[in-house]
């Protein structure tokens, strides 16, 4: 084998060149760009000479959000128990303690010059971080949405540990008093759901009790509290239903202590209630906006045929269309379109057993047409074809919708569906054998 001589590098001495570079700045704690730093932490760096003539202490500053914080030696400002400088031969630690604590979530700057003892050349940097997260949340908002719902809403995200932490009070005469039954926190936003309903027009007082943020900051007085009004139904612009101003004028006149008007005003509250359930009646027979059970009631009023179990929306679109199905019973065209919308199946054909007998008219003897059965049955039986396997359920709910729809003399007697995918039985090489499980496709 030829041998390559290949070049060769040697090295005799390395000598390390530091003339000229300014002292490095290393070990700051908290380092630049950090997060959650303790509102009471200390500020601590280090200089250090790469050479051997050390760090003028003299020269060295520290500036923490443009206050200068050490100028040969720490101020006043942030000189606490923890604060030191120590210098060795070749290095500079400072340690600044601040007297205060620095402000939540405050971004703090530090700028450090310094310089090598004899040398003009200087290290000048600024670097940051962030101090973490003290500030309570507060409650800023609030508005009735509903009889029973409310909407509630703090500074910044937090977490409500239950109902029981957002606690109503009730301001002004007559109103009931309500509790929270549930709180649904979404961010900053909170959905509260209440019992009874509200007093329409009542002030209530809302306080967060134990409500904290995500730093776990709790809510603190007074911005853990705020008023709101009881939530009033829209009604119609032209009534007048006023109880007070309907008693005879003497009994006004007589009522001197008011305690007549107040007893009349508990009257008021239930009569705007009544009202409002009687200004929701056309909400009950609305296939849009009935609530489920009346949901159940229509489909039952309308004679629903079909004993299958669906969500409220499928209720809703049955209703809507169950009175066209009705229409369209006895016909080839209602029994697809039923079978498409209760199930979302598509029947590809129905066909009768039938279908090639002779009719008379249009039949050509001897060319198009067989001898039909004799079977009355038979003549008015007939098959559905569909466009994919379904599952027993599907199956039986199917045969239920076609039962129903198709016309009274007909019989159905049987789904067609198609067959599954065959897997071919592949040749692999090493395994099967040849003429046993080899199969040429």
């Amino acid at each position: 084998m030829a041998l390559v001589a290949l070049p060769a590098l040697a090295i005799g001495s390395i000598a390390a060149t530091t003339a000229g570079e300014p002292p490095a700045l290393i070990n700051r704690d908290p380092g630049p760009d950090d997060t959650d730093v303790p509102v009471t932490s200390a500020v601590a760096l280090e200089l250090v000479d790469p050479g051997p003539d050390g760090v003028a202490v003299s020269a060295t500053k520290v500036w923490v959000n443009g206050e200068l914080a050490f100028d040969g030696v720490v101020t006043a400002s942030y000189a606490g128990p923890r604060a030191s400088v120590t210098e060795t031969a070749d290095t500079l630690r400072v340690v600044l303690d601040p007297r205060s604590p620095f402000a939540s979530l405050a971004r703090v700057v530090v700028r450090v010059v310094s310089a090598i003892k004899g040398s003009t050349i200087r290290v000048d940097q600024t670097y940051a971080f962030s101090a973490e997260d003290r500030t309570a949340p507060r409650l800023v908002a609030g508005v009735a949405t509903g009889q029973r719902t409310l909407r509630i809403a703090f500074d910044e995200p937090v977490v409500v540990p239950g109902p029981a932490s957002l606690e109503l009070r009730p301001l002004s005469a007559p109103a009931v008093p309500v509790s929270a039954t549930s709180s649904i926190v979404s961010g900053s936003v909170v959905e509260v759901t209440v019992e009874p309903e509200l007093t329409p027009d009542a002030r209530y007082e809302l306080r967060a009790i134990d409500v904290v943020d995500l730093r776990g900051n709790i809510v603190q007085p007074p911005f853990d509290r705020l008023e709101l009004l009881g939530f009033r139904p829209a009604r119609p612009a032209t009534r007048r239903f006023d109880l007070w101003s309907m008693l005879p004028k003497h009994n006004r006149r007589s009522d001197v202590t008011g305690d007549l008007a107040r007893f009349i005003a508990c009257l008021q509250e239930i009569t705007d209630l009544l009202l409002v359930e009687v200004d929701r009646f056309p909400d009950l027979f609305d296939v849009e906006r009935a609530p489920e059970p009346f949901l159940d009631l229509i489909l039952r009023d309308l004679g629903n045929p079909f004993p299958f179990d669906l969500d409220t929306l499928a209720k809703r679109r049955l209703a809507s269309v169950l009175v066209d199905m009705y229409r369209e019973k006895g016909t080839a065209i209602g029994v697809k379109n039923a079978v498409r919308f209760l199930l979302g199946v598509e029947i590809v054909a129905i066909t009768g057993l039938a279908e090639t007998a002779l009719v008379l008219g249009e039949s050509e003897l001897g060319i198009d047409w067989e001898l039909g059965p004799s079977d009355r049955f038979a003549r008015y039986a007939f098959s559905i074809q569909v466009a994919r396997v379904l599952s027993a359920t599907e199956r039986k709910r199917l045969r239920a919708v076609v039962e129903y729809l198709k016309p009274g003399h007909t019989h159905f007697v049987d789904l067609v569906e198609p067959l599954p995918s065959v897997v071919p039985d592949h040749w692999e090489i090493g395994l099967s054998d040849l003429g046993e499980t080899a199969l040429l496709h």
